[in-house]
């Protein structure tokens, strides 16, 4: 069992910038490729970038190339998702989650996920 504590949410103006964290609680946090997801109002929940157990190999979906920065500090057992030019689109509630699976690279899809966080709220307003 794995448990998850993302903090670092908030209320921003467009084009500010937010760095949100997530605290693992086990201390095998560097044998699980870890991942941001993110719901919007009435929107399903959609990946938005994983990061691998190295740290080594990320992917990110297409809207927040760029402007967002999925990385870790195994030692910290933490997973950081710093994001910048932030957009009203961005608005939604943050999830990180953990993905446990021997797959050599980390995975876009939600069910691949086992461990989630409770989420922190991002809202990106004037």
């Amino acid at each position: 069992q794995v448990q998850l504590v993302e903090s670092g949410g908030g209320l921003v103006q467009p084009g500010g910038s937010l760095r949100l964290s997530c605290a693992a609680s086990r201390r095998t946090f560097s044998t699980y490729h870890m991942g941001w997801f993110r719901q919007g109002p009435g929107k399903e929940r959609e990946f938005v970038a994983t990061i691998s157990r190295s740290g080594g190999t990320t992917y990110y979906t297409d809207s927040v190339k760029g402007r967002f920065t999925i990385s870790r500090d195994n030692a910290k057992n933490t997973v950081y998702l710093q994001m910048n030019s932030l957009k009203p689109e961005d608005t939604a509630i943050y999830y990180c989650a953990a993905d446990g699976d021997l797959a050599s690279n980390p995975r876009r899809g939600i069910s691949f996920y086992d461990y989630w966080g409770q989420g922190t709220q991002v809202t990106i307003s004037s």
